[in-house]
């Protein structure tokens, strides 16, 4: 690398993932003014989903006209693992950021959300410290942090423990696993899921969890349609919630 690199900039995303005929809130009651800004000024990306991408800017330029017409700019998909594929070796992201390293600005940006926050855009961000290019992250939505924000569980010490297993008997093992782990650390674990399996994985910790417990549920986050839900097994037994399975949905529980 010779000269001065360009900033690798962490840009985030709104939470609605661009679903059609969805009702999206305004974008600048989501993303800061300064955000929209710098968005538009930049002409290469590093995107997790380049049609989710080219959506926002399109969003973007309503507010603030973009550098360049859209078609022009580069977007760039960070490589997904192959289905099935277990530990494949680390790709070398090195060639994604090129244009950093000739001086260019360059996005990062997520699907939805702060981009490297339960994203695979962290190993981009690892690749850039250890190429010397400064990296900025800019404010905006994370699902998780609104989700805990809003539940009213302990927001002084929390972990997210990702995906739970799809088989039935693993997932049941592992919410009593953190169940347990809830309870001797005080600690908040939250989990996700993919939305058209919200419904299986409540049910699942309504059956799993005891009676004093507590849960809080944050769906479709961010966007007009949104809601969170907190109370304890207890009572979520005697009011069920029923879950959309089209939106997406952050799951939160606080053992007694």
């Amino acid at each position: 690398m010779s000269g001065t690199p360009g900033t690798l900039y962490l840009v985030p995303n709104t939470l609605d993932f661009g679903i059609e005929g969805a009702q999206a809130a305004p974008l600048n009651d989501v993303l800061p003014l300064g955000v929209l800004q710098r968005a538009a000024q930049l002409r290469h990306w590093v995107a997790e989903n380049a049609k989710t991408t080219r959506a926002l800017l399109k969003r973007v330029d309503g507010i603030v006209p973009l550098a360049a017409p859209l078609q022009e700019l580069s977007i760039v998909e960070l490589p997904r693992p192959a289905k099935g594929a277990k530990a494949p070796p680390p790709a070398d992201l090195r060639p994604l950021l090129a244009p950093a390293l000739a001086g260019h600005d360059l996005g990062l940006i997520s699907e939805a959300g702060l981009p490297a926050v339960a994203d695979p855009g962290a190993a981009l961000v690892q690749a850039a410290h250890a190429a010397g290019i400064p990296v900025v992250a800019l404010p905006g939505p994370s699902a998780l942090l609104l989700a805990l924000a809003a539940s009213g569980l302990n927001g002084q010490s929390f972990a997210f423990v990702g995906y739970l297993p799809v088989e039935a008997g693993a997932r049941d093992a592992r919410i009593r696993e953190l169940e347990a782990t809830s309870r001797r650390l005080g600690q908040t674990q939250l989990m996700i899921e993919t939305p058209y399996r919200n419904a299986a994985l409540l049910a699942a910790l309504l059956a799993q969890l005891k009676g004093d417990t507590r849960l809080a549920v944050g769906c479709a986050l961010a966007t007009p349609e949104g809601f969170t839900r907190s109370d304890r097994i207890d009572g979520w037994r005697r009011r069920p919630t029923g879950l959309p399975a089209d939106r997406p949905a952050v799951f939160a529980l606080l053992a007694g």
